[in-house]
C-alpha cells in the first residue's frame, strides 16, 4: 500500500518551518539581498557604504570610532584612508604622518600639489595647517571625491580645490599654464598599486619641473614590492640622491626629494641641527595631527648617506617599460 496519500488529499501549499513554502523562499531571498548590501564584516566592522566606480570597488566600513575607505578592486584588506570619527585631526595612517615630513626641507608652502584624495586627510590637514596657501589636489575618480565629502569630512574652498583630471594630463597642463608648486605629494593607489604611468622616469621628470627652485617631492610608496628597485632607480635617475624614510610600524615608505629642481651636487649638505630646529618650530603646528615630526626629523638624518638597500642594476620604468610589463614576464 502506497503511504502518499493521493494528489487531491495533499495541501494546496507546502509549509516549512510552520509557513507557506513561498513565504518562506521569499524571506530568505531578501535576508540574503540585504546582507549582501549591508554586511556585517569579522571583528565588528559594519560596511555603512559600497559602489563600484569607473576605476574600482569602493568600500567605506566603520569598527567603532574608525571609519576607514577602501578600494577592493583586488585586495580587500588593503585601506587607503581611515578616520577616527571623535578624532577627525589624527592621522591615523602612519605613512599620512611620515608624508608630513616633508614640510621639514619646506615649512611654509604657498603652492601645494596632491596627487590622489583618497579620504582628503591630507589636502585637509594641510589647508587647516596652511590656511592661505593653495592646494589643488588631483584625482580621476569622482565617486572617490563624492565618498570623502559623504564621509570623511573633506569640504572644497577656493584654496583647497579637487581638480578630477588623470594626473598626467594634469601635470602636462600645468606645465603649459607654467604653474609650479612648492610641494608635490604623490599619493595615488588604486587598490592594488600606484597607476603604472605615475610611476615613470617620464611622469617625474614632468613632476620634478613642476617644483620651485626650494620645492619638495613627496612620494608614498611599499617598503617592500616587486618593484621596489625598479621604484627606487627611478627615482634616483630622475632627481639623484632622495632621502628613503621607512616606517617602524608601516610597510609603506615615503621618498622625499628636497630642492626637488636642482641637482644633488648643488645641494647643501643636510644639518641634523638644522632638521631638528626645524622639527621643534613645526611641532606645535603638527601635534593635533599625532605627527612625531622630531623622531621623523631623527630617522631622516639616519638615511642620509646610506647605502641603498636596493640592487641598482634593475632597470629604470620608463612609459614603455612598466610595471605591467614585468609582471608579465615575471
Amino acid at each position: 500500500m502506497s503511504l502518499i496519500p493521493p494528489r487531491s488529499m495533499r495541501p494546496t501549499v507546502n509549509r516549512f518551518f510552520g509557513m507557506p513554502l513561498n513565504s518562506a523562499w521569499t524571506l530568505l531571498a531578501a535576508f540574503l539581498i540585504t546582507s549582501a548590501i549591508t554586511p556585517v564584516l569579522a571583528a565588528g566592522k559594519t560596511v555603512i557604504h559600497e559602489e563600484r566606480s569607473l576605476y574600482t570597488s569602493i568600500l567605506v566600513q566603520q569598527q567603532h570610532d574608525l571609519r576607514c575607505l577602501n578600494f577592493t578592486l583586488k585586495r580587500a584588506d588593503s585601506s587607503q584612508s581611515c578616520m577616527d570619527v571623535t578624532d577627525p585631526k589624527r592621522m591615523v595612517f602612519a605613512y599620512t604622518r611620515m608624508a608630513m615630513s616633508g614640510l621639514l626641507f619646506n615649512s611654509n608652502p604657498k603652492n601645494i600639489m596632491i596627487v590622489g584624495l583618497g579620504g582628503g586627510t591630507l589636502p585637509r590637514a594641510l589647508h587647516e595647517i596652511f590656511p592661505e596657501a593653495r592646494i589643488q589636489t588631483v584625482e580621476i575618480d569622482s565617486a572617490v571625491i563624492g565618498v570623502a565629502k559623504q564621509f570623511f569630512n573633506f569640504t572644497e574652498t577656493a584654496d583647497n580645490k579637487v581638480i578630477q583630471q588623470d594626473a598626467r594630463v594634469f601635470a602636462k597642463r600645468a606645465a603649459l599654464q607654467k604653474q609650479q608648486f612648492d610641494l608635490i605629494i604623490l599619493d595615488a593607489f588604486n587598490g592594488d598599486y600606484i597607476p603604472e604611468h605615475l610611476m615613470t622616469v617620464e611622469f617625474l621628470t614632468e613632476a620634478q619641473n613642476l617644483l620651485t627652485a626650494e620645492g619638495v617631492l613627496v612620494a608614498n610608496t611599499f617598503a617592500s614590492s616587486d618593484l621596489y628597485a625598479h621604484e627606487s632607480n627611478t627615482y634616483k635617475k630622475v632627481f639623484g640622491e632622495f632621502i628613503n624614510l621607512k616606517g617602524r610600524d608601516s610597510g609603506n615608505r615615503i621618498v622625499i626629494v628636497p630642492q626637488g629642481a636642482i641637482s644633488a651636487a648643488q645641494r647643501a649638505p643636510i644639518s641634523k641641527g638644522a632638521l631638528l630646529a626645524q622639527a621643534d618650530a613645526l611641532s606645535p603646528l603638527l601635534a593635533p595631527y599625532a605627527v612625531p615630526i622630531k623622531s621623523l626629523a631623527r630617522d631622516i638624518f639616519k638615511t642620509i648617506g646610506a647605502p641603498a638597500d636596493w640592487d641598482e642594476d634593475k632597470r629604470p620604468l620608463t612609459d614603455q617599460y612598466s610595471p605591467a610589463n614585468l609582471l608579465k614576464s615575471q
